[in-house]
């Protein structure tokens, strides 16, 4: 049986992931979901210039908030156990130190809502991080 990794990268959530998640659960493929929020360091941008970490920090939360909660009501519909955490750093790092630290056997990551070169630089540094195997659902 697979565990699944499955991170939350932006403020849409993912629900195609998940939707995957719960149909590999349900073909009796995958035993466990292990979902990461990511939450980028918000001191890294010039919006740190003129609020404090701590505001910034703090609207990420709530944003990313709505899309944890879609994502984990999908898998509750289907019945799928789960565990999350929420994890600060930058995305390619922590999903690479997550999905080792917490022996994934394959990451899915929902791509429909990522542009191209997003999309494209997150599984270029992923593979060169990980020994895991990386999915991008579109």
């Amino acid at each position: 049986m697979l565990k699944l990794l499955i991170p939350i990268l932006d403020r849409d959530g993912a629900p195609e992931a998940a939707r995957h998640g719960a149909f590999l659960f349900a073909e009796y493929c995958v035993s466990e979901v292990e979902i990461v929020e990511v939450l980028d360091d918000v001191g890294d941008d010039r919006t740190a210039a003129f609020r404090s970490l701590a505001q910034l920090r703090l609207g990420e939360k709530h944003a990313m908030r709505d899309a944890l909660l879609r994502t984990r009501a999908i898998l509750d519909d289907a019945g799928v156990p789960y565990t999350w955490q929420r994890v600060f750093g930058r995305p390619e790092r922590v999903i690479a130190a997550c999905a080792e630290r917490g022996h994934a056997d394959i990451v899915v990551i929902d791509a429909s809502r990522l542009g191209f070169f997003r999309r494209w630089s997150v599984i270029a540094r992923l593979r060169r991080l990980t020994h895991t195997p990386v999915t991008l659902l579109q």
